[in-house]
């Protein structure tokens, strides 16, 4: 992905969290007719807003010419992100930010048709003209004056978001080993982080007066990773992307008569999507087991489908290669995903959550506390180490298409491990489009 791109994506954050913020704040001062900080911390800024204008527009930036796909697009987008990103504060904060239950067509109140529908004309909006407004702006910059001030807000906001996330945790608390070295800073200290606290407190508390406590006890757990825990999510992941692969081997051995590598790595036959897909649908599905299979199908469609948009996406920004093409399918959109493969994902979803994952989960939670834990974490090592070697690899794969030679002794390596006819191998569909 080039380094401009970067930069060019962190402004789009920036600028739409910004006006986020604003929105939010101007909502507040509309119905309560008094000024409320809306943001999580303490800058002017929402940065769920920018999180979901970075993806939208780089995900969809190549449907800016089919208007019913971008908004469509940008609605299950925008919700998704809405969903997820509700889900995680209030499993990190233990409280709900925004509640939807009083609306219509809503789901557990973290969203709901109206605001979805809004999200979808707002994505159109931004894509088709205030984007090209907020990149004109940017080249009007200086190149290297709007990178230190990026790098800069991007400073400020990560001490904004450890100092906000330690407030709302609580977890401000004074170190020992300074009160022992000196009294009177610590004292000065704990009052000052004592007066932030409070005051973050209250204006949290007065931007959004609907936060609700979650009291529930957490007691220890005897059994290796009870419920969807992140233990029970990493021995999920990888047995995911074992299945995955071997399902997509299967089926193209099925569908076009050959044996064909589907893994995602260099390392073993692991497919890093369906792993993912795996892990990350059972978190957020895992508490709709019991809905309707119709339910169950419709979510894991929308899901499946946007999920493997994206990562058609992110892989060939990242990597300058595609590794599915669905060009040739019936209703496929960008040959990113087609709607045979979607509603794969929907039975999938179904059959998943209602029979397998079951099964699977207490076989998962019979393994020895003690072991699990050390196995999941070997395990996570060694994929992150194989991760890291595919993306080298991949690196080289793309500058040898180029006629790019290796300059370190990395590249050479790479080179000399992983030359075109093995990556050949392991990725026989990619094509490069650097």
């Amino acid at each position: 992905m080039r380094i401009e791109f970067l930069y060019q994506l962190l402004w789009l954050f920036f600028a739409y969290s910004f006006f986020g913020w604003v929105l939010e704040t101007m909502a507040v001062i509309s119905k309560k007719k008094k000024f409320a900080n809306r943001g999580i911390m303490n800058g002017p800024l929402c940065c769920i807003y920018g999180v979901a204008a970075v993806i939208i527009s780089a995900a969809l930036r190549e449907l800016t010419n089919n208007w019913f796909f971008l908004f469509l697009g940008s609605m299950i987008f925008a919700t998704i992100i809405e969903w997820v990103g509700g889900k995680l504060m209030e499993f990190f904060f233990r409280r709900r930010w925004w509640d939807y239950s009083g609306k219509k067509f809503n789901l557990d109140g973290y969203i709901c048709l109206e605001y979805s529908l809004f999200w979808g004309v707002c994505g159109v909006l931004g894509l088709k003209y205030l984007n090209p407004c907020l990149l004109s702006a940017y080249h009007l910059i200086p190149k290297y004056v709007v990178r230190v001030l990026l790098l800069v807000l991007l400073a400020i906001l990560v001490i904004d978001g450890i100092g906000s996330y330690a407030v709302l945790r609580k977890l401000t608390k004074p170190m020992p080993n300074i009160e022992r070295i000196n009294d009177e800073l610590t004292r000065v200290s704990k009052h000052l982080t004592t007066w932030i606290g409070r005051r973050m407190e209250a204006r949290v508390e007065k931007a959004y007066p609907q936060l609700r406590e979650q009291t529930q006890a957490r007691e220890k757990s005897t059994v290796f990773a009870q419920g969807a825990s992140f233990y029970k999510l990493v021995m999920l992941f990888f047995i995911g992307a074992l299945l995955g692969d071997g399902i997509e081997t299967i089926f193209m051995r099925l569908t076009k008569g050959v044996w064909m590598s589907r893994s995602s790595v260099v390392w073993g036959p692991f497919s890093i999507v369906w792993g993912l897909a795996l892990a990350l649908g059972t978190a957020l599905l895992n508490n709709y087991r019991e809905r309707s299979e119709m339910f169950l199908f419709f979510f894991g469609t929308l899901m499946g489908g946007a999920y493997e948009y994206f990562c058609s996406v992110f892989t060939e920004l990242v990597f300058g290669q595609v590794f599915w093409d669905y060009s040739d399918i019936p209703f496929n959109l960008g040959g990113r995903i087609n709607l045979l493969y979607c509603f794969f994902w929907g039975i999938a979803a179904v059959v998943w959550l209602r029979y397998l994952y079951p099964l699977l989960s207490r076989l998962i939670e019979k393994i020895p506390i003690k072991f699990g834990k050390i196995l999941s974490w070997v395990l996570i090592v060694f994929m992150l180490c194989n991760v890291l070697v595919s993306a080298s690899a991949l690196d080289r794969y793309t500058n040898r298409q180029k006629g790019v030679a290796a300059s370190n002794q990395i590249e050479k390596t790479m080179d000399q491990w992983y030359g075109d006819a093995v990556m050949k191998q392991i990725y026989p569909n990619a094509i490069s489009t650097k």
